[in-house]
């Protein structure tokens, strides 16, 4: 560029009327020069994740297509106004805000002189990162899976081939999927050039047949078919969330009828939400029948959703909507006006879980320090009302009953929403091999209910939706399935299957279907470990539901015992739980599928290579290596809900069985001369909680090694094998403690304001263990004469991968930490609310 003083002119020339383009919506230049013959830019610093990053995580909710395809579309509108096109318009070069989208890279990048015979538009500017070097005849600038067919061809570039990359956008945010795919660059190109693109419905059945016109038009071959300005995908873009002619109606329906009728989905403010819920009678009584409203529900600033720890519960009324939110590492409840007034937290409801509403939207039921718990919506003191160790699951009836399960191993029980003794209601099937009943939910009456019998964590013939009474007599099942459940008037209950919610029209008097099941979202986000989707309803006709994956995408990463980043292992994915070979040459990791379901795989951090390791459908999860490297050990619901097996590393010969019986089992560590096995056991047919138990390499042997009715679990062997640290909620609260192996002796704490994940380090002198906060704590300790510990310090602070627990390894000198980072600045999914979601049933 220095040699070409023109060029150079030209460069300066145009990057300054790039400067120009002050937009939202684009990332801002605000300088350009030469500096000792070296050209720089200043341009505007952006916080957040690329379009490229999102759509790895599954395709985007429909609101958010509409909302940042309006955005693009704003953003090139500008531009082509002022005779600048893109000319590389692709996800990499969409940055997703929390202020929404920013186009960057209009060509300025890097910059190369043009070869005799390439294409520079004189609506352009510069080149494009993709174009340095390029000084061969025929080249192309742009990355050509994002190319129109005339640049293909090397015709002339303007508006309209920015037009079609929008449309490749607008398809790739609805499906997941490129609209052209092919194993070659050379296929890829002549499918742009020649072939159709699928139908954006054919990937996606529930897509609007309007967005998939607007997609289909953008992407025509012709340019004079396309839509010819940006101003018109715009309109078009905004016409659909305004409720354009059939919007919200999914295409397999719309083909199926003569006509269409119309349904109106609207991007609104929340407070639309709750004048609807408000004013539904007033409604109903017009000729016009009520509207399908469509909207969105971030969570608070500085905070995350945390539905790992229970889905959002919508109150009664429709007006406001609860949930469980994480800031600084603490998870804690938040109430949220459907008004438009900002969430606020509850105050004391540190630690809570699965909350649920009383019938008359005043209070919330909840889960946290092991006790079932009320609180006012409003705020105020918690009440506690009975033990549950970890519950899954609440309903309060207008009598003032509330059902709960205490335990993730256990039946439904009745407490009275003042307090008191709880008395269970429902049994365990022996015969069916029954393990736990979760999620109930009342009926109408207050005296029938529905809940989720398990016969296996995973999936199982056997596991249903059944309804009871507590008037006692006989269990009826509704269907099979594996997933919670609601009921919602007139008569509906939404559930969850193969990633899709799914609703079913259902008498709850005679406990009988009236119709078939019918979709009504796609990618609802589901927990496999608990059996729950991310949804719920409200009695005013309210739906709340998120898509994605569970747990988010995450990266494994280097830090050094500052917290400074330090290099990367693989590409970022749905991780959990990375363990280090003793080696430090391979790391074993969970990944998480669509549903939810994890299997484990293998990293040669020489190679750089990944291998997947377990091939079962079922969960597999947990993965441990042996103190030789030569085998990893697992736990898998194959055939309950945690059967440990065994497999040798290099994954040559099938996998064994090592533990296997009715109870929850996770491995945890071998001791250092590889003779003995700890693992932790959650046994429903006991009073305990979550125990710690050892297993004999030498006899097959198991015995129970911490028992008490607390927990006792992530236990870690030190590296002579004389001792075991591990995290016990004995004081109300996790702290990490330390025992001689094997036993018996006295007991030490070391952690002192809550931990968990506890690892030795530097030969046994050193336990680093995760506080609450994601904050990364040190303790020195000593076993000679006597076992002594030091005060804890701080190392560093991170953004661990919920929940707590086993989301960090470190090297035996406690120099380097593997830890499964959470993007600083991940931008959530938000909820989804769709105000009166059953009216477009209606009309098919």
């Amino acid at each position: 560029l220095s040699d070409n003083p023109a060029f150079r002119q030209r460069f300066e020339t145009e990057a300054k009327m790039i400067s120009q383009l002050s937009h939202p919506h684009i990332c801002a230049l605000y300088d350009v020069g030469n500096q000792d013959g070296v050209e720089y830019l200043v341009m505007e610093f952006l916080e957040g994740e690329t379009l490229t990053d999102r759509i790895a995580k599954g395709p985007l909710p429909l609101e958010m297509v509409l909302r940042y395809g309006i955005e693009i579309s704003d953003a090139l509108e500008k531009a082509h106004r002022q005779g600048i096109v893109h000319r590389d318009l692709k996800p990499g070069n969409v940055m997703l805000t929390k202020s929404g989208i920013k186009l960057v890279d209009f060509g300025l990048a890097k910059v190369a002189l043009p070869a005799p015979g390439s294409v520079v538009s004189s609506h352009s500017v510069l080149p494009t990162q993709a174009e340095v070097g390029l000084t061969a005849q025929g080249t192309f600038l742009g990355t050509f899976q994002y190319m129109a067919p005339e640049q293909l061809e090397g015709g002339e570039a303007d508006g309209r081939t920015d037009i079609f990359a929008l449309g490749l956008l607008l398809f790739e945010m609805t499906t997941g999927q490129k609209a052209f795919s092919g194993k070659t660059e050379a296929a890829v190109m002549v499918a742009i050039m020649h072939n159709e693109p699928p139908s954006v419905s054919s990937a996606k059945p529930m897509t609007p047949p309007a967005l998939d016109r607007v997609v289909k038009t953008c992407l025509a071959k012709d340019p004079n078919d396309r839509f010819q300005t940006a101003h018109d995908v715009k309109l078009q873009l905004q016409w659909i969330a305004e409720g354009g002619s059939g919007a919200g109606v999914a295409a397999p329906v719309a083909a199926r009828r003569k006509s269409r009728e119309r349904l109106a989905w609207a991007l609104v403010p929340l407070a639309a939400l709750a004048a609807s819920a408000a004013t539904v009678l007033v409604i109903r009584l017009r000729s016009e029948p009520p509207r399908v409203i469509l909207s969105s529900l971030l969570p608070p600033e500085k905070s995350s959703f945390s539905f790992e720890f229970g889905p959002m519960a919508l109150s009664p009324d429709g007006r406001r909507v609860a949930f469980v939110a994480t800031s600084s590492g603490i998870n804690m409840l938040w109430v949220q006006p459907l008004s438009g007034v900002s969430a606020q937290p509850l105050a004391g409801t540190e630690g809570a879980s699965n909350p649920f509403w009383s019938p008359d939207s005043r209070f919330l039921g909840f889960f946290a320090n092991r006790k079932l718990k009320k609180i006012e919506a409003s705020g105020g003191a918690p009440q506690t009302l009975a033990d549950a160790s970890l519950g899954r699951g609440g309903s309060w009836n207008r009598e003032g009953v509330i059902l709960f399960v205490p335990n993730s191993r256990e039946v439904v029980h009745r407490v009275s929403a003042s307090g008191g003794e709880a008395s269970p209601v429902t049994k365990l099937d022996a015969g069916a091999s029954e393990l736990s009943h979760r999620w109930p939910v009342f009926l109408p009456d207050g005296r029938r209910f529905l809940y989720l019998a398990q016969n296996s964590l995973g999936a199982g013939e056997k596991n249903g939706i059944y309804a009871a009474s507590l008037d006692g007599g006989e269990r009826k099942l509704l269907f099979n399935a594996n997933t919670n459940v609601a009921y919602t008037p007139p008569g509906h209950l939404l559930f969850y299957r193969e990633r899709t919610l799914l609703a079913r029209a259902f008498d709850p008097k005679s406990l009988r279907f009236t119709e078939e099941a019918f979709p009504v979202a796609e990618d609802v986000q589901y927990f496999a470990t608990f059996a729950q989707a991310v949804f719920a309803a409200s009695d005013q006709g309210l739906l709340a539901y998120q898509t994605g994956v569970s747990g988010g995408r995450t990266q494994l990463t280097w830090l050094d015992r500052a917290g400074k980043p330090a290099g990367t292992v693989g590409a970022p994915g749905h991780l959990a739980t990375p363990r280090m070979s003793n080696d430090g040459r391979r790391v074993a990791v969970r990944i998480l599928d669509p549903q939810a379901v994890g299997d484990i795989w293998i990293y040669d951090l020489e190679r750089n290579t990944r291998t997947r390791f377990t091939f079962d459908p079922s969960d597999d999860f947990g993965p441990l290596w042996s103190h030789d490297d030569s085998r990893v050990v697992f736990s898998s619901a194959r055939k309950s809900p945690g059967d440990i097996y065994q497999r040798d590393s290099a994954g040559t010969a099938k996998e064994e069985p090592l533990l296997s019986s009715n109870a929850f089992e996770m491995a945890l560590d071998w001791s250092p001369d590889g003779r003995v096995l700890l693992f932790q056991v959650d046994d429903p047919r006991t009073k305990n909680q979550m125990d710690l138990w050892t297993y004999s390499a030498a006899d097959g042997k198991a015995t129970p090694f911490l028992q008490s009715a607390f927990n006792e679990i992530l236990g870690r062997f030190s590296p002579d094998g004389r001792w075991i640290a591990y995290v016990s909620n004995e004081s109300g609260k996790e702290e990490v403690y330390v025992v001689p192996f094997p036993g018996p002796g006295g007991k030490w704490q070391i952690s002192t304001a809550g931990g968990r994940a506890p690892l030795w380090t530097r030969g046994g002198r050193e336990i680093i263990y995760q506080a609450p906060g994601d904050e990364i704590m040190a303790v020195e300790v000593r076993a000679a004469p006597t076992f002594q510990a030091g005060i804890p310090k701080a190392l560093f602070k991170t953004h661990l991968r919920p929940p707590p627990g086993g989301q960090f390894d470190v090297t035996p000198d406690g120099e380097r930490f593997l830890v499964n980072l959470r993007p600083a600045e991940e931008i959530s999914d938000p909820v989804t609310l769709v105000q009166n979601w059953a009216e477009e049933r209606k009309r098919r």
